[in-house]
């Protein structure tokens, strides 16, 4: 009698095994056939730094994207095709209609919804660094410390960041460190800048002996002009006065220069103040770069144009006037700059201020 009830007893242990494990299969591939709920529109899903399968698995209950059955199906999902350690941190757009497997393959892809992020031809490092601050894509870590502990914290210690990083529009997954997307940045500008400086034109007369002379004199050209036609005309003009040893005379050296100490309005003093900005009291290029110059300016500064100009002055229109002589400057500055009402200024000669 006894052994009749422990084979029924057997018997139905297997059956309800059997039975248990026939429902689990019919379930597990009725979760394999069916679709993460994301309702009718997209939704986001963002993969963390260190996150385990466990707790993405969590994440998905946690949005209602699978029920709270289903979480142990997706680990088992992913360990059976081999996801669980390809899967990638960012963040995913999850589209309507995408299966369980098909979102593991997803996040095992790298595949993750890009940031933008978009460095402006002519801004000063800071200027980019608060401009970072703003983007919610990118980790802080460095962005509140000085310039020298941000450009050692990207591993060029003691170096000046001005001008070493390239101006254009950067994509990235959400997550990445600004320490990681300014090495990307400087990377940028120093491929850039070798690149252009082996394509310079080669020129007996060519002052420039260095890639970081091209870089400073480029950085000016960003400055004065926004014009794109115009650059290797302002480049030229510095080029020529490079070689015949006179001052560069630029304005928005002297700007740097004055630091905070500048309010908007450039006086006749300020030219005359000495700093090692000052191109209108010393000759030769700056110390350094003074913004961060585009490629266009980087171009121009390689090909300057083969004119005989020496001078220009803005229109007001964004264009600037050139000339070749100062007699013919002086007469452009009155006209654009003074009204046409000739009156004492930087470069007119003494003999005829009054």
């Amino acid at each position: 009698m006894k052994t009749q009830i422990i084979k029924y007893s057997v018997v139905s242990v297997l059956v309800l095994l059997l039975a248990t494990g026939a429902w689990l299969i019919t379930d597990y591939n009725r979760f394999l056939n069916s679709s993460v709920n994301t309702g009718q529109e997209d939704m986001r899903l963002e993969v963390r730094p260190g996150q385990s399968l466990r707790s993405i698995a969590g994440d998905l209950y946690y949005h209602g994207m699978i029920e709270d059955k289903h979480v142990f199906y997706f680990r088992v999902l992913a360990r059976l095709r081999g996801n669980a350690a390809r899967i990638h941190i960012g963040e995913y757009l999850v589209r309507p209609g995408t299966t369980p497997a098909a979102l593991l393959d997803q996040l095992s892809s790298g595949k993750v919804m890009l940031y933008s992020q978009t460095i402006i031809e002519g801004w000063r490092f800071r200027q980019m660094i608060a401009s970072l601050r703003q983007n919610p894509a990118i980790v802080k870590t460095v962005l509140d410390k000085s310039d020298q502990e941000i450009m050692a914290a990207i591993g060029h210690p003691e170096q000046h960041p001005e001008g070493r990083f390239l101006p254009e529009t950067y994509r990235f997954p959400k997550g990445t460190r600004d320490t990681d997307f300014l090495k990307r940045v400087y990377d940028a500008m120093a491929t850039e800048l070798n690149r252009q400086w082996q394509a310079r034109a080669k020129n007996t007369n060519y002052p420039l002996e260095t890639a970081e002379e091209m870089l400073i004199l480029a950085s000016i050209v960003e400055k004065e002009t926004g014009v794109t036609e115009e650059r290797p005309q302002i480049a030229g003009v510095f080029i020529r006065r490079l070689l015949k040893n006179m001052r560069l005379q630029t304005d928005p050296t002297v700007i740097y220069g004055m630091g905070d100490k500048f309010k908007g309005n450039l006086r006749r003093r300020d030219l005359r103040r000495d700093t090692p900005y000052n191109t209108y009291t010393r000759k030769g290029l700056p110390p350094t770069p003074i913004a961060l110059p585009g490629r266009g300016s980087l171009y121009a500064v390689g090909h300057p144009d083969d004119s005989k100009t020496l001078y220009f002055v803005a229109r007001g229109d964004g264009r600037h006037k050139f000339a070749e002589t100062l007699d013919q400057h002086n007469n452009n500055v009155i006209k654009y700059q003074l009204g046409g009402r000739a009156r004492p200024f930087s470069s007119m000669p003494a003999n005829k201020k009054k």
